[in-house]
């Protein structure tokens, strides 16, 4: 198959996806299929597009491993070599129409939200993972949590916070997150007013919507769905603080256990959350789910994501291989199911 792997984008989680598409561009490689990986924003201004798939170069070239804090994007802005006229850099809608399927790896904003998967939509462009719809419903975290909710799902206490507005009464401990935010950045964990004022002021460089959270304490659980199905649980455990962006991506920092360390039936339980859920969400590709466990017991979904990570240390590829999948099969499903449901 002629395959675009699409990847980099202005998020917050830019880095991340770069190098999700690096694996996913290896993978599928080895397996023989033609493949490019194409940065929908820098683009690809020396290729023509008709025969970019006959380009014998090291598309992975430049891509460097994560670091320790999210990028600086207005550096990443000034490398556009058309002035930043439009979101999608030089021939990058040409080579995905000249392609069999695009593979998203694109993670946050202007990617995993359903604008991108509308305009394929619109021209007739196949691509992994879900509909612009279920893109944007999930990404949007308090109308996923909403979603959820009426389903019957349980999620924290919560509420959204348009920033500017009268917050009125906050309950602490409370969880500040920005409602469009990947990665852990934009969470805020806040224990006072002095706190939960700061974490509104650090949240307007993302967004103008926060959801205020209860605080859950307890253990820390995903779930990855793959064409309907769940896959074993990870259990999440950072050695040192929170589950944030730099213990995330950086190896040695967090203690994944696949599969989680959980009794079948509490396993079982949180499986077929993931699995409701995902149907509430009209998730019909793949995704990931995160959960908490309070110490008595109660399971609580906190969010999904349709475009989760593909790095070395990302965890759907843990929990397939747990059951025999290894990373390029994982990959070659995904576009199997992705071109299924279309």
């Amino acid at each position: 198959m002629k395959i675009v792997v699409l990847a980099g984008g202005t998020s917050t989680e830019r880095e991340v996806s770069l190098v999700s598409g690096m694996e996913v561009y290896k993978a599928l490689k080895a397996r023989g299929h033609q493949v490019v990986l194409v940065d929908v924003y820098l683009g690809c201004p020396d290729v023509d597009p008709a025969a970019v798939f006959d380009i014998e170069r090291d598309w992975t070239a430049g891509i460097k491993a994560i670091g320790e804090e999210s990028p600086d994007l207005d550096a990443i802005k000034a490398l556009r070599v058309d002035g930043d006229k439009h979101f999608c850099g030089p021939n990058v809608l040409e080579i995905c129409a000249a392609s069999d399927i695009v593979f998203m790896t694109l993670h946050g904003a202007n990617g995993e939200d359903g604008k991108l998967q509308a305009m394929f939509e619109l021209n007739g462009i196949a691509y992994t993972g879900e509909d612009h719809v279920s893109s944007a419903v999930c990404m949007d975290k308090a109308l996923g949590r909403a979603v959820m909710a009426a389903a019957g799902i349980k999620v924290p206490a919560g509420r959204e916070l348009l920033l500017g507005e009268d917050p009125g009464k906050v309950e602490y401990p409370s969880v500040v997150k920005v409602n469009n935010g990947g990665s852990s950045v934009g969470v805020y964990f806040v224990h006072n007013d002095a706190e939960f004022k700061e974490a509104l002021k650090a949240s307007k460089k993302y967004c103008d919507r926060v959801v205020i959270e209860k605080m859950i304490v307890g253990r820390e659980f995903t779930c990855g769905i793959v064409d309907g199905k769940a896959l074993p649980l990870v259990e999440i455990k950072p050695i040192e603080g929170g589950y944030d962006y730099k213990n995330k991506y950086q190896a040695g920092k967090t203690s994944e256990i696949c599969p989680a360390p959980l009794d079948e039936e509490n396993t079982q339980k949180i499986q077929r959350i993931a699995e409701k859920a995902g149907k509430a969400l009209h998730i019909r590709v793949y995704a990931r789910l995160d959960f908490l466990m309070d110490k008595d017991g109660e399971v609580y979904c906190l969010e999904a994501n349709t475009i989760p990570g593909m790095t070395p240390t990302s965890l759907i590829p843990q929990e397939a291989a747990a059951v025999g999948i290894d990373f390029p099969s994982l990959c070659e499903k995904i576009i199997e199911v992705s071109l299924k449901v279309r």
